[in-house]
């Protein structure tokens, strides 16, 4: 009866210790597991170096007002003194006067200046006026008056030329000349056939004036070669 009593005894120290056992071993695993996490095992690195970035320091200084001193302005400079020469000798000139007035005597004035002659008022020359002036015999009388010249049927040449000039208050044809040519010598026959036309003048306020004018000259071969046949 004694030997599984004792045998019976020693399993269940066993069990015992063996659970005291089992709770130490997991005491000491939870304390390695804290320490391994507690402690740093890396190593300092030599090569690695740690900068520390130091911000500029800016430092103000203390800006002392002047004060700007008015000066009086200096004094002028004295005039600096000419010296005049005492050596020269004042000659009073003698003035010969005759003091003997003989009242009868005439007396002869200068002759009187020439009448100033009167500047001749230039006149207005109008470029629209009330009243226009008029061509006496019209656009066609001037035109039959063309000789049209051999230079120009020769080289064929026609068309139209514009003759500017200035009708004066009594209608005469005053300064004419060629705005636009065609050359050939149709420009002076046209010229001259001008020179002879007769203008009713231009009314302003019902006065006569100055009008400037312009007519065109048309030279045409059909034309010209009709005249010479009839």
């Amino acid at each position: 009866m004694k030997a599984p009593i004792t045998r019976l005894r020693k399993k269940f120290d066993l069990q015992r210790t063996y659970f005291i056992r089992l709770e130490i071993g997991f005491i000491f695993s939870l304390l390695i597991s804290i320490i391994a996490f507690r402690v740093n095992i890396n190593l300092p690195d030599e090569n690695n170096e740690v900068y520390v970035q130091v911000q500029e320091e800016v430092y103000l200084d203390e800006i002392i007002r002047s004060k700007q001193i008015e000066k009086a302005p200096p004094p002028p400079r004295p005039m600096v003194p000419v010296e005049v020469p005492n050596d020269e000798i004042l000659v009073d000139d003698i003035i010969d006067l005759d003091t003997e007035l003989d009242f009868d005597d005439a007396i002869s004035l200068p002759a009187a200046p020439p009448p100033m002659a009167e500047e001749e008022e230039e006149e207005e020359i109008f470029v629209v006026v009330e009243q226009m002036p008029e061509l006496l015999g019209g656009l066609a009388s001037v035109q039959k008056k063309i000789v049209y010249p051999k230079m120009a049927i020769m080289a064929q040449i026609q068309g139209r030329v514009i003759v500017q000039f200035v009708i004066d208050s009594q209608g005469n044809v005053t300064n004419p000349t060629i705005v636009r040519g065609i050359g050939g010598g149709c420009d002076e026959e046209a010229l001259r056939v001008i020179k002879e036309t007769k203008f009713k003048p231009g009314l302003q306020r019902g006065k006569p004036v100055s009008v400037k004018y312009s007519i065109p000259i048309v030279f045409n071969l059909t034309e010209s070669s009709k005249k010479q046949n009839s």
